[in-house]
């Protein structure tokens, strides 16, 4: 039967295996030695850079999106009432189709949210095989991708702290002779990759949602996922190489900062951080986003009561 996964990650594996190689012979161009393990580190950290730069379009199509949500949420609570309480066949696909309206009328889907890392997903599991293979390719003395025989055997020998870039939580403590470096390495950066993530999220909802969007049954969902998302990075981390943690990781920190960029600079209408960040523009007398330009007030002329003089004309005739 043959490897359909595989057959599908083929293409960004090599793509991932050229990127790393291409940092990499960058940073040993400016005399970095390439059988050092931080040459190899600051070529994934190169690799996530990449990647990211390439979603920030992908990124900005996702506040679109989610702003979109927001915005009809009262509507989904009006369509919510409507429905409530009919559970026959007709009025589930009758509130199936008003809710997928309110969707393209507000140009925006409920998966526009998840989005980017459904994109990141394959280069993580590409670059996940590259390192977990990088061992038994360097036994074989075989490449993997655009990464030459030569390139695979530095990496299997390069490490950072005494940890192996290639080497995993999990197996170490299974076996016989376990390198300490790589079980608290791996702890370290398990932790701050389910800190970062948790923080990301945790940001978003208290300070850039409105109201109408916390209180919503998609946010009930959300709290859920803040707590089982990380855990289940967490619990998947004691198997990942120490490269694939650092490539995630840092992945997360790059997320993290972009969240707060757009939190403070663009932040969702009617959120805390949109109160906060008009605060900010008062007090450095900036006009308020959305507000008109007041029009010169013109003051109202009042006539004395009594009779009403009628208008003349400057050229009309005496008689």
């Amino acid at each position: 039967m043959p490897d359909i996964f595989g057959t599908i990650l083929f293409p960004f594996k090599w793509l991932v295996s050229a990127i790393m190689v291409g940092f990499h012979e960058g940073l040993t161009f400016l005399g970095l030695p390439g059988e050092s393990g931080w040459t190899w580190t600051l070529s994934i950290i190169g690799l996530v850079l990449v990647i990211r730069a390439a979603l920030i379009p992908v990124f900005v199509k996702q506040i679109k999106a989610q702003r979109g949500m927001q915005a009809l949420q009262p509507e989904m609570k009006k369509l919510q009432t409507k429905y409530k309480g009919k559970t026959d066949q007709l009025s589930r696909q009758a509130m199936a189709q008003e809710q997928m309206a309110l969707y393209k009328s507000h140009g925006t889907n409920p998966f526009s949210a998840c989005l980017p890392i459904l994109i990141q997903m394959p280069f993580f599991f590409s670059l996940f095989q590259v390192l977990s293979g990088v061992a038994q390719a360097n036994q074989d003395g075989k490449g993997i991708g655009l990464l030459s025989a030569a390139q695979v055997k530095q990496f299997d020998e390069s490490d950072i702290f005494g940890a192996p870039l290639s080497k995993a939580f999990l197996p170490q403590v299974q076996g016989g002779d376990p390198n300490v470096s790589v079980i608290v390495l791996s702890i370290i950066m398990i932790l701050a990759m389910i800190a970062s993530q948790f923080i990301t999220q945790k940001q978003i909802m208290a300070k850039n949602m409105s109201e109408d969007a916390m209180a919503s049954p998609f946010m009930r969902q959300q709290k859920m996922m803040l707590y089982i998302l990380p855990l289940v990075f967490g619990i998947g981390g004691i198997n990942f190489p120490i490269g694939v943690l650092i490539y995630w990781t840092t992945t997360n920190l790059w997320t993290m900062g972009q969240q707060f960029f757009v939190i403070r600079r663009m932040p969702t209408p009617g959120s805390p951080a949109y109160k906060e960040y008009m605060q900010r523009r008062v007090a450095k007398g900036l006009p308020l986003i959305g507000s008109k330009k007041t029009e010169p007030e013109v003051e109202e002329v009042i006539e004395p009561k009594g009779q009403r003089s009628q208008p003349q004309r400057k050229n009309r005739r005496k008689k």
